[in-house]
Formats: structure tokens, C-alpha cells, sequence
């Protein structure tokens, strides 16, 4: 499974899903960097210095950061879903479709 570094607007029922799935996960707040209104590309660093693919629903400036070069684990950018259970379900299977996603930029939308 996949080492992840959850950015902070992600919902904790979805992080709790994607565990319980067999993903490492932490939390911007676990790893104690919440509430520092850190730009973009310092979450991207601490996720690539912990080896932590970055999931998050900040599509523009995360792709952004992938498209300028920048050296990370991964990102995965997500639609924003109410269903938690359901979204933690389809970053799973994108992970599992991809199988090694250091330095890919992984999308996951909501499904039409």
C-alpha cells in the first residue's frame, strides 16, 4: 500500500477509510504542521522528505507544482466528495490501478 500524507481540508472519515484499506497515512495535523497556513509547495517538501505521496482536493496549485517539476512521492489530487466511504474507496483503486505512484500526479474524480 501506499505511504500518505493527507492535506489539511481532507475529510477524517475518508483518511480513517483509506487505514482501514491498509494505507500509511498521516495527517498535516498529526505531523503537527496544522494550522501554520503552510504554502503549497512546503507541504509538497515535508510529504517528499517523509517519502508520502500528498492527498488533497487543492487540484490547481498541486498540479501546478507537478507540471513546474518539483521532486515528490506523489500527489493525488481528488474531487471533493460527500461520500468519504466512497471517496477513500476510489483513491484506493487508483493507487492499486497505478501501483508505484512516487512522482505521478494521480487524479481522482467524483464519479459523473
Amino acid at each position: 500500500m501506499a505511504a500518505l500524507y493527507i492535506d489539511e481540508n481532507f475529510p477524517f472519515p475518508a483518511t480513517e477509510e483509506l487505514r482501514r484499506l491498509g494505507h500509511d497515512v498521516v495527517t498535516i495535523q498529526e505531523s503537527g504542521h496544522a494550522g501554520l497556513a503552510l504554502p503549497d509547495d512546503a507541504v509538497l517538501r515535508v510529504a517528499t522528505r517523509e517519502r508520502r505521496a500528498v492527498v488533497t482536493f487543492n487540484r490547481r496549485h498541486f498540479v501546478r507544482l507537478h507540471d513546474q517539476g518539483a521532486s515528490h512521492a506523489g500527489i493525488v489530487v481528488c474531487s471533493a466528495d460527500g461520500d468519504f466511504i466512497r471517496l477513500a474507496t476510489r483513491i484506493d483503486a487508483v493507487i492499486r490501478e497505478y501501483g508505484h505512484i512516487s512522482g505521478q500526479l494521480v487524479r481522482v474524480n467524483r464519479p459523473s
